[in-house]
Order: structure tokens, then C-alpha cells, then sequence
């Protein structure tokens, strides 16, 4: 192909219908680029989220495979979609992505609060893993000089310290996301790690300025004076100097008109700090530094915490590094031509270099740790973060290909050699560390023991979970009709659940949010009430009739329930409650909308049901607001579930505007003759059958608490609350009958794990929601016209920790397997134990 002659290139086309190719035209291919980009790149980081990788990898291995070293191939296709004379209009738009990027890093970064966590531990770590890799990088340096053909064009000098900084470097910002999704970030090996890295990120970009001081205009470093450098250097520090004396106090003097008593930020100082980032990038352009670098020491000197600061972040984070970061990373793997490494040799520097690498940060951390009396498996975990790349890698090497330094050989095992470091961080470090934050088992709590245990008789303590705001109106109903009416009755914590994202606010909101690993209650803070999901709860408490205690949780959908079954561990609560992952809705024609919030929250919702050490509550809401005096049922079958549900209700039956009915379901005539038997089936699917209890349990006794209950009930309400009792012709038609009459605005259930004999009739239906149990399952399933909400229950009980899917077997089968004396029998009911 000929030649393109870049000033005949055009910014639009005029149209396919006038004869123009758009992807001749510089828009309009930039489009094209971009699309591509996104969308593998977000594919490739769909595939690796299982393995806890960071998006940058997905971002950088995207280029490689749309670049020569994959795709690329087909030459048609290179020269189509990323034909050379497109490539400075990529990384120019790519550039301003990476120029607002490094000033949220710089936002990100609060060197005050370093310099209180990082002590002599951090500094000598972080001394430690800049000077043994940059050591290290001199004798690869030399090596690699001897070994790959055209490396010695550029000056020693230059070459010696790109090597040295490319495997010095620590990557702050995606260190920071790593210990996020592992929940480290706030835990003392994090917190170390997080000082170094930005001890480090320093150190680095002083090493980075060196180098472009050394690399020149781009010949290599070769035939250049001596002064320019000193030139360089000496402007770089006036200019830190000039933006910390007199930028900064005037960035805390607009911190402060754009404090929370102001109505609003005033639009023009946001407009003319963005101006700020460009002008600051401009000037160290100017003195021969990279552009970024001024953008990262302006984010310095916006005060960190403030309402101007978050104002900034959300402004600008989702498009440029949802949108213009990739395109950075992508077009360092468009350059990075794996091609170029051919043969063992070059393979063999690979996994040398590599090597070294690791070795390199790795040791020189765990070494220096040692001597900080810092345990062993703490040491090597803080060695293995520690060698963590990413951003600042990436630009050291983009600098010393543009500038000559490093040719396509070596450009390309040092790209391939950040993407294995980066790689196998998180996999090393949860291999390495298992810190003890596992759910603690040491008590366990239902509501039956207010009742039974005087610790806990004056006090209810919940812990509610939300989303989002569409849970609120509910949530208030709940504990409003569950508050008694004595003083200080219950204590409410408010858990708002925010999964963990890449966004650079997410990691600001982590480290309010946490200490040790974990979300904890601010008693004296007001940033607890700044979030709108808990604004609702404020006006609440302040009537004096519920203490609340509001937290944010943010963490991978994955491991949100450790959080949750934590918190309720610590804080001694009787009960969680927690949303449904769907939303009912009615629309125009007053028809039935379901809104799937998300099936991630069901997984999470899974988990705290099954390792909760408290009795669970899973609210699925149909709009049960405060309207009035609110209509609740409790639908009653036996068993321990339904009788904590039973507990619930005698407290709501205290509140004066809460009517409260009991139907208590009791079987037909001669069923109960029936043999039934349900045993395990571990061929069941756990998403489409009931899980029951495993435990053995003596049912004669279950069916004595259950009638003890529901006198006990009777007796304290008499005349207060109506109980009644209803045949169980057909227990399906008689609950959905009951949901759908629309003479209760909440049904109570008892999940069902040890289940009455008439719902484990109900064990062989298919299960849209296996974990709320029959009963529940069928209430909450759509199709059914139900106008109710539902409150599932299940009681804590150690015993019942175990379930299994089951197989029903009945009649003439039943004395055959009760014969079978090697059968596991998970639940038998007879005529006699009935």
C-alpha cells in the first residue's frame, strides 16, 4: 500500500451515497477504533473477572490481540482499521484520556495521610523495592544491550535507567484496586503496601522525569549537552515547588466556597480546574517533563475529602477511564508486536527478565520487611503486591519507544513482562494470605432468645440491608411495624450494600467505609448521613422512637456476604434483613412489572442464608409502604422457621396501628395416615429444588413446641390479635389465595428447612426461588397475581446448617426405604410421629 501523506488526511467524510470510504477519513475511523476497543476490551475483562484481575490487563491484552501480534495479520485488516497514519490521532485523543486520569490519581493519592500510615516500615519497604529492581535492571540492561540486535543504538546511560525504572515501578492506582477486591485495603498489610506504592509512585515519576531528561528529543539520548538535562531537572522542581506554595492554598480556598453549607458549586472554579489539569500538562511539556507529570502534581493539591474533590471525580472518572483510558492501554498493545521476539534467545530474555523482575521486588520487600518484625506470610504477601504494574510501567515504556530508547524487541518483553506481574498478583496473594476474617461462630442469635436471655430482653438489634433507594420506603414500613413501643427497644444498623467497581470513587468510599478489612459504624462522623439512600432513615430516627446506625458496604458481589455476616457477628444482632433481588411494580394498565435488580444480589442473598450467624429475614417487596394501619398475616405450618416468624409477630403486635392475623394451616382428615419420606438427592439441582435440613430432629417434640407456640400466642394476644385455623385441602391455592385477596399487605413465612409434613409435600415442585422455601417460593414467583409483600424467615439454628435438595417418596415406597437401614433419612413422617 502507497504512502498516505497525513496533511491530505480529513477530519470527516462526505458520505457513503458521494463515493467517500469513512475509514479514509480521521473521525469516523476514530469512532470505528474506539467501539473496537471498548468492546473486546470489556469482553476480555468479563472473562478474567473470575481470576480477580484487574481491568488494565484486559485493556493492554485487547491491543495485543487487535494489534500486529494477533488480528494484525491480515495485513488487509491492519491497514484498514488501524492504518499507520491514524495511529498519532489515537494516542492523541488516548492522551487526554491518560492527562485527566493521572489527575484523579493524584486526588486519589493523600500524601498526608502517607506520610501518618507509612512510618519507617513503608519507607524502608518502599526503599527497598526501587533500589534492588533498579539494581537489577542495570545487569538486564547489559544483557540485553549484548543480546538483541539494535538496543545499543541508544546511549548506555539512557537505556540503564528505562530499564531500571520499567522494574522499579509500583502501580499505585492498581495496587489499589487489587487490595479493594480483596478486601485488604484497609488492613495493616494494606495499608502498608498502599504507603510504599505511593512512596514508590513518586520516586517513580522523579525516575521517569530523569529519564525523559536523559532520552532527549528522541535520537537516544546521543549528542546532547550535559546542561539540558540539569536544565530539565532544576525546572521540574521549581515548578512542584510553585504548585504546593501558591496552587494549592488556592485550591483549599475553592474547597472551601464549594463546602456543604454552599447551595452549590459554582460551575466556573469545576471548569477552571479542568483548565487547571491542561495548563499544568502544558507547562512540564514545555520544560521537557511529560505532560502527564504535571497533570499528577495538580491532583496533589486538591484538598482530598472535601465535597470539591468528589464533585471533580464524579464529573470526569466514567468517561475518561470508561472511555479514553483503554484507548491509552489498547494502543500500547497495538505497538507491542510479539512477532518481534523470535527465536529461543529472545524467549529466554523473556522469562530472565521476567524473573528478575519478581525476584527483584519480591525479595527486596520480604527482606526488608523481616527486619520490621513483619510475619513471614505478611512479608511475602507485601513482596508480591508490591510487584504489582500497571499505568506508570506503561508510560515509562510508550516514552522510550518514542523517544528511541528501546526498540520493538525490547518494547515488547517489557510490555509482555508488566502483564505477567500484574497477572499473577492477586491469584500469589490469595494463595499466600488468608487473613482471619472468616464468619465467627462463637454465638449465635434468633429472636426467641429476647424472650429467654436477659442481655438481649430490652433490646432488638437489626441489621437491614438495601440497595438503593427503591428499598427504602419498605424497610421503614418493616421496622416500624416491628418497633415496640417502649424506649429504645430496638437498635437498627443500615447496611447499604454498593458493589465495587473500577471507579476511583469506589476506592475513596472503601477507605471511609472500612477499617481492618471490614465496614464499621462512625458514631460521631457526619459523613455517615451524607449518602441519600440512609437520608430517609435520618428524618426517622429523629422522631427518637429507633436508633439507627448507618455503614456502606463495598465490596465484589462475590464476597458482600462476608461483610454482611460480619457485621451482624460484631454488632450482636438477632436478625438480618435483606432485600429481594426483584422489584414488583403495577403500570398503567394496573398490570404486574417485574424489575430484576439483579441476579448477582440473589447469589449474595444465598450465601447470608446459608452462613449467617443470626436469623435471616428476606423481604420481597410489592410496595408494602406506610399507608395506615398495615394488614400483616403470619402463615403458619410448624416447624422452627415458622415459629420464629410467630416471634415476629408477637412484636408487631405491640405496635398500636399493626392488625395482625395467624392462619394456622392444620392437616385434612386422614392425610396424616400418608407414610412420606424425604431423603437426599445430590443429583437435585440446588437453583430448581428445596433445600431441607439434614439434622435429625425428633418431630413428636417439634410438634409440641409448635403447639406450646401457638398457645403461648393466643394466651399474651387474646383479643388483640385474630388466630385462625384452615384445612389444608390445597396448600398451594389456599397461600396464593391469601396473596392475592389483597386483605393483607404482608404475609409473614417460615422457610420451611425442617419442614411440617404438609409443605414437604410441596419438596418434588419445581423451584423458581429455592432459596425462600415452598411457601415463600410461591408467593414470591411472578404469574400468580400475589398483591402482597412477603417477609421470609429463617430461624438461626446450628443444626439446621447443613441442607441438601431431596427426593419425595410416599406410599408403598415408603416402607421400603424405611426398611433400608444404609439410607440417610432427612425427614420421616408417619402416622405416628404425626
Amino acid at each position: 500500500m502507497a504512502p498516505v501523506n497525513i496533511t491530505s488526511i480529513k477530519t470527516a467524510s462526505s458520505g457513503l451515497w458521494q463515493g467517500d470510504n469513512p475509514l479514509h477519513f480521521a473521525f469516523p475511523l476514530l469512532i470505528i477504533q474506539t467501539t473496537l476497543i471498548i468492546v473486546v476490551s470489556r469482553f476480555l475483562a468479563f472473562l478474567l473477572k473470575p481470576l480477580h484481575q484487574p481491568k488494565v490487563i484486559a485493556e493492554i491484552a485487547g491491543g495485543i490481540l487487535l494489534g500486529p501480534s494477533a488480528f494484525g495479520r491480515n495485513k488487509y485488516y491492519l491497514h484498514r482499521i488501524f492504518p499507520s497514519w491514524s495511529a498519532p490521532i489515537l494516542e492523541t485523543v488516548a492522551s487526554i484520556g491518560l492527562l485527566f486520569f493521572l489527575f484523579l490519581v493524584g486526588i486519589e493519592l493523600d500524601l498526608s495521610s502517607v506520610r501518618r500510615r507509612s512510618g519507617r516500615s513503608a519507607f524502608g519497604i518502599a526503599l527497598a523495592g526501587i533500589s534492588l529492581p533498579f539494581l537489577c535492571g542495570i545487569g538486564v540492561a547489559v544483557v540485553l544491550r549484548r543480546t538483541i540486535d539494535g538496543s545499543d543504538k541508544a546511549g548506555f546511560s539512557q537505556f540503564v535507567v528505562f530499564m531500571g525504572v520499567s522494574l522499579s515501578i509500583t502501580a499505585f492506582p492498581v495496587l489499589a484496586r487489587i487490595l479493594a477486591e480483596l478486601k485488604l485495603l484497609t488492613t495493616r498489610v494494606g495499608e502498608i503496601a498502599m504507603a510504599a506504592a505511593a512512596l514508590n509512585d513518586v520516586a517513580a515519576w522523579i525516575l521517569l522525569a530523569l529519564a525523559v531528561a536523559l532520552a532527549g528529543d528522541g535520537d537516544g539520548g546521543h549528542k546532547k549537552s550535559p546542561l539540558v538535562s540539569i536544565w530539565v531537572r532544576l525546572s521540574g522542581v521549581a515548578f512542584v515547588a510553585f504548585m504546593m506554595v501558591v496552587i494549592r492554598p488556592a485550591m483549599n480556598w475553592v474547597a472551601r466556597l464549594s463546602s456543604p453549607e454552599q447551595d452549590a458549586i459554582d460551575e466556573a472554579y469545576i471548569c477552571l480546574t479542568l483548565a487547571g489539569v491542561m495548563v499544568s500538562g502544558f507547562i512540564t511539556d514545555l520544560i521537557g517533563i511529560h505532560s502527564i507529570f504535571g497533570a499528577f502534581v495538580f491532583g496533589l493539591t486538591i484538598p482530598k475529602g472535601g465535597q470539591f474533590a468528589e464533585r471533580l471525580i464524579e464529573r470526569i472518572e466514567d468517561f475518561v477511564s470508561g472511555l479514553l483510558l483503554p484507548l491509552y492501554f489498547a494502543s500500547s498493545g497495538l505497538k507491542t508486536d510479539v512477532a518481534k521476539i523470535h527465536g529461543g534467545g529472545a524467549w529466554g530474555l523473556l522469562v530472565l527478565v521476567i524473573s528478575i523482575a519478581c525476584a527483584g521486588k519480591i525479595l527486596g520487600t520480604f527482606a526488608v520487611a523481616m527486619l520490621f518484625m513483619i510475619p513471614a506470610t505478611e512479608s511475602l504477601t507485601l513482596g508480591v503486591l508490591m510487584n504489582t504494574k500497571g499505568l506508570v510501567e506503561l508510560i515509562v515504556l510508550n516514552i522510550g519507544k518514542e523517544k528511541k530508547v528501546l526498540n520493538d524487541e525490547t518494547f515488547a518483553i517489557l510490555v509482555l513482562m508488566a502483564l505477567f506481574t500484574t497477572f499473577i498478583t492477586s491469584p500469589l496473594v490469595m494463595a499466600i494470605y488468608k487473613p482471619a476474617r472468616g464468619i465467627s461462630v462463637r454465638t449465635h442469635r434468633k429472636l426467641r432468645d429476647l424472650s429467654t436471655t436477659v442481655s438481649f430482653k430490652d433490646e432488638l438489634r437489626v441489621l437491614a440491608c438495601v440497595h438503593g433507594p427503591a428499598n427504602v420506603p419498605s424497610l421503614i414500613s418493616l421496622i416500624e411495624s416491628i418497633r415496640s413501643a417502649k424506649k429504645a427497644q430496638l437498635k437498627l444498623f443500615l447496611m447499604h450494600l454498593v458493589e465495587l467497581t473500577e471507579r476511583s470513587s469506589s476506592i475513596i468510599m472503601v477507605q471511609r467505609a472500612r477499617k481492618n478489612g471490614f465496614p464499621f459504624f462512625n458514631r460521631f462522623g457526619r459523613g455517615a448521613w451524607s449518602d441519600g439512600v440512609v437520608s430517609a432513615f435520618q428524618s426517622y430516627s429523629q422522631l427518637g422512637r429507633v436508633s439507627v446506625r448507618p455503614t456502606t458496604a463495598i465490596s465484589p458481589m462475590s464476597t458482600m456476604y462476608e461483610d454482611v455476616c460480619h457485621t451482624a457477628e460484631d454488632q450482636m444482632v438477632a436478625m438480618i434483613i435483606l432485600p429481594f433481588h426483584k422489584h414488583w411494580r403495577r403500570d398503567g394498565d394496573n398490570h404486574e412489572v417485574t424489575e430484576i435488580v439483579s441476579q448477582a444480589w440473589r447469589g449474595v442473598n444465598q450465601r447470608v442464608l446459608q452462613t449467617a450467624p443470626c436469623s435471616v429475614a428476606v423481604l420481597v417487596d410489592r410496595g408494602f409502604g406506610n399507608t395506615g394501619t398495615q394488614r400483616i398475616c403470619i402463615v403458619f405450618f410448624g416447624g422452627p422457621d415458622d415459629r420464629e416468624a410467630l416471634e415476629l409477630g408477637g412484636r408487631m403486635a405491640e405496635h398500636p396501628t399493626v392488625k395482625v392475623t395467624v392462619v394456622k394451616f392444620v392437616e385434612k382428615e386422614g392425610l396424616e395416615s400418608n407414610g412420606l419420606m424425604l431423603k437426599p438427592s445430590p443429583s437435585e439441582s440446588t437453583e430448581n429444588s428445596y433445600s431441607f435440613s439434614t439434622a435429625k430432629m425428633d418431630r413428636k417434640k417439634e410438634k409440641e413446641l409448635d403447639e406450646d407456640a401457638v398457645a403461648e400466642f393466643r394466651s399474651k394476644w387474646d383479643g388483640k390479635v385474630e388466630c385462625v385455623e384452615k384445612v389444608a385441602n390445597n396448600i398451594v391455592e389456599g397461600v396464593l389465595a391469601m396473596g392475592s385477596s389483597g386483605d393483607h399487605d404482608l404475609l409473614i413465612v417460615g422457610k420451611g428447612r425442617f419442614p411440617s409434613r404438609m409443605v414437604a409435600e410441596l419438596a418434588d415442585r419445581h423451584a423458581e426461588h429455592a432459596e425462600l422455601g415452598p411457601i415463600g417460593d410461591i408467593l414470591a414467583s411472578s404469574g400468580h397475581d400475589v398483591v402482597s409483600s412477603v417477609l421470609v424467615i429463617q430461624q438461626h439454628d446450628v443444626a439446621h446448617s447443613v441442607e441438601a435438595p431431596v427426593l419425595k417418596v410416599v406410599h408403598g415406597d415408603y416402607e421400603r426405604f424405611v426398611a433400608d437401614e444404609s439410607s440417610s433419612t432427612v425427614l420421616e413422617i408417619s402416622k405416628e410421629s404425626v
